[in-house]
């Protein structure tokens, strides 16, 4: 080979090692795909749906950039194991389920890709995972802990009833965790000397009956346990209230800003809002087995005094001064 030719080649062969090192460098990594189950629509949910993006926001991500995002939306808890179905096969590498239909659902679509809990009452007692400080498998996240607000709740009600005597409490019998709100009311009942009547609702028309068995066996006021289901009809539940004329205490400020009377909990745009640490830490490699599952530990207090006045009820001064929101 004569010495232009070798030169030729050494050049050519230079060029074959250095394109694809620089093409190599050019392609961007992978995006990491994040799916976001809910019970509800995007309209009931919006404000919790953007919740979840604000946090991703504030750690830096960037929506279809270096993250993608997949909410589905059930609008009940039929469509929730066929969406978390769709959303493992699509996959994606993280799985954020909010309130405890949806996340049984997820836990039975997957046992590989890590899921990020949001809004569940008790995760324990419902078979999500094995404890809170060591979850030990592929969920983690938020736990509400509503199961030891029950209590709280119901003295809340009873002092702005300003009387003890029967109460209803209002589950839906297809919530797992609902079995536990009732077990901690009935110890709450006992205690404070109340008479509680279980009334039954898995959907609007059977939310309505139960309003209508309330007044029939003279419940003087009621306790509305947290439910995605009966959450998507706020509207109609607190119309219900009215109409009936009934005190309820609910577990989600938007039933008090719908005109309920009120309701005690975390901040549940923030529990949302806070799901976006969780993805994070397991996007960069932590694992759900061992990440904690964080408690909320401020909780809310909203008062609707407008709706006080039409039920002819006067708030004490004791609970107004606990309020963290009054809206006259």
């Amino acid at each position: 080979m004569s010495s232009a030719a070798r030169r030729d080649f050494l050049i050519n062969a230079g060029a074959l090692l250095v394109v694809p090192f620089g093409v190599a460098a050019q392609q961007p990594s992978r995006v990491p795909r994040v799916g976001y189950l809910f019970s509800f629509t995007p309209a009931e949910g919006q404000h919790l749906w953007d919740a979840c993006r604000r946090g991703l926001r504030e750690l830096g991500y960037v929506e279809g950039r270096n993250i993608l995002l997949e909410p589905r939306w059930a609008a009940g808890r039929d469509r929730l194991p066929d969406l978390a179905l769709e959303l493992v096969r699509l996959p994606v590498d993280v799985l954020v389920a909010s309130a405890t239909p949806a996340n049984l659902a997820a836990k039975a679509a997957t046992s590989t890709i890590p899921i990020v809990m949001v809004a569940v009452g008790d995760p324990v007692k419902v078979g999500l995972v094995q404890s809170l400080a060591r979850p030990g498998g592929n969920i983690t996240g938020l736990s509400l802990l509503t199961t030891e607000l029950s209590g709280r709740r119901l003295q809340l009600l009873l002092e702005i009833v300003g009387r003890n005597g029967r109460v209803a409490a209002l589950i839906n019998p297809e919530n797992d965790v609902h079995a536990v709100f009732l077990e901690e009311t009935r110890a709450a009942a006992a205690k404070l000397g109340v008479q509680l009547e279980t009334l039954r609702a898995r959907n609007e028309p059977e939310m309505r009956q139960a309003f209508e068995a309330a007044k029939v066996k003279r419940a003087e006021a009621m306790v509305f346990f947290d439910d995605p289901v009966l959450w998507s009809h706020r509207k109609q539940a607190v119309a219900l209230a009215a109409r009936y004329r009934l005190p309820v205490v609910y577990g989600y400020s938007e039933f008090v800003d719908e005109g309920g009377l009120i309701s005690y909990g975390p901040d549940r745009p923030d529990h949302y809002r806070r799901t976006a640490a969780y993805v994070d830490k397991i996007l960069k490699g932590a694992r759900p087995a061992t990440l904690p599952i964080e408690q909320p530990t401020k909780f809310e207090l909203v008062i609707n005094m407008k709706t006080a006045r039409a039920l002819g009820l006067t708030i004490p001064q004791t609970i107004l001064v606990q309020a963290d929101r009054v809206i006259e």
